[in-house]
């Protein structure tokens, strides 16, 4: 015989996320973090003393140097290491797996220019 469960209880379950769904949202957050696409970030996970440990291959966009109105904040590695900090804090904020060591391997520079309106 089954009990209802009334309104005010609490059922506790598990929730189980496959490592392809997380394997994609990693790439999405680190695509987001350093303004790029995710179908250009690879990732690769592994396990890190009990955490979630990544490897991603990925470029990173640069404005143009003639491009004066926004700039990039920070030097490159200035930005790579917020990246990798943002990465942990999203990803453990969507997936609850804790994200110990976060390796960029920066492939490329995505340049993207202003277009003029004619």
């Amino acid at each position: 015989m089954t009990a209802a469960v009334s309104a005010g209880e609490a059922v506790h379950g598990r929730t189980q996320i496959s490592s392809r769904a997380v394997r994609r949202i990693v790439s999405a957050v680190t695509a987001d973090a350093l303004s790029v696409s995710a179908s250009d970030v690879s990732v690769e996970l592994a396990d890190d003393d009990g955490s979630l440990g990544v490897r991603a291959r990925t470029p990173i966009h640069i404005r143009p140097l003639g491009d004066v109105g926004r700039r990039s904040t920070g030097t490159l590695i200035e930005r790579l290491t917020a990246a990798q900090t943002s990465i942990r804090e999203r990803c453990l904020e969507l997936t609850g797996s804790s994200i110990g060591r976060v390796d960029l391997q920066v492939t490329g520079v995505e340049l993207r220019e202003r277009k003029r309106v004619s």
